[in-house]
């Protein structure tokens, strides 16, 4: 197809398409003259990945680089995955900070049988839970890994999911898009359920709505 049916099946417009062409986001298409190319699936996939990664997850032209560029380094080697996914979690999830350890945090990888190894998830954990011991609100070793098993099960459907796909575009954009969209529905489902079970224990809704006899 030519840019303007690339354009019509991916509802891009043909001027951001070229942006994307011009900032190396989007590879060139197979060139039919000087003034004409021939786009494949492989470029509707790729808009698709950039429009998931503007529109629902809200990233910016230079986060979503930073993903685009790690993808096209990529071979599919396990390894390479591996990297791949690692990026998207800490680019979506904003996880990037300094090396950080704690005992509570090392105890839960130990318990759960999770790999010992470093990663931005794990540094983001630790940095929390560290600031939570500074807020006063720790969590008891027994509750934490309660919080700890309910993740894990929820993060072993959701890689089930994303270990579908029969590309690395399709991959990427199933893992962003679906880490971005359980995260939140992880926090409304919590909501929900401590708003259940604050109705349940006081008898009524005025609190949690805030309303005034």
């Amino acid at each position: 197809m030519q840019l303007a049916e690339l354009s019509k099946a991916s509802e891009v417009s043909a001027a951001s398409i070229k942006f994307y062409l011009r900032s190396g986001l989007l590879q060139p298409g197979a060139r039919l003259n000087p003034t004409r190319a021939a786009y494949g699936p492989e470029h509707l996939q790729r808009l698709r990945l950039i429009q998931g990664l503007r529109h629902v997850v809200g990233l910016g032209l230079r986060e979503i680089t930073i993903v685009v560029d790690v993808l096209d380094k990529a071979d599919g080697s396990a390894e390479q995955t591996l990297e791949l996914l690692g990026v998207i979690q800490s680019t979506v999830l904003k996880l990037q900070g300094p090396e950080v350890h704690t005992v509570e945090g090392d105890a839960v990888v130990a318990e759960l049988g999770w790999p010992d190894e470093p990663s931005e998830a794990r540094n983001a954990l630790n940095a929390h839970l560290t600031a939570m011991t500074t807020a006063g609100v720790s969590l008891d070793p027994g509750t934490l890994r309660t919080y700890a098993a309910a993740a894990d099960s929820i993060a072993g459907l959701n890689l089930d999911i994303t270990g579908s796909k029969p590309t690395l575009d399709e991959l990427a954009l199933t893992a962003a898009v679906g880490m971005h969209m359980h995260s939140q529905l992880v926090l409304k489902m919590l909501a929900l359920a401590q708003a259940s079970h604050a109705i349940r224990r006081y008898g009524g809704r005025d609190l949690l709505r805030g309303t005034e006899e």
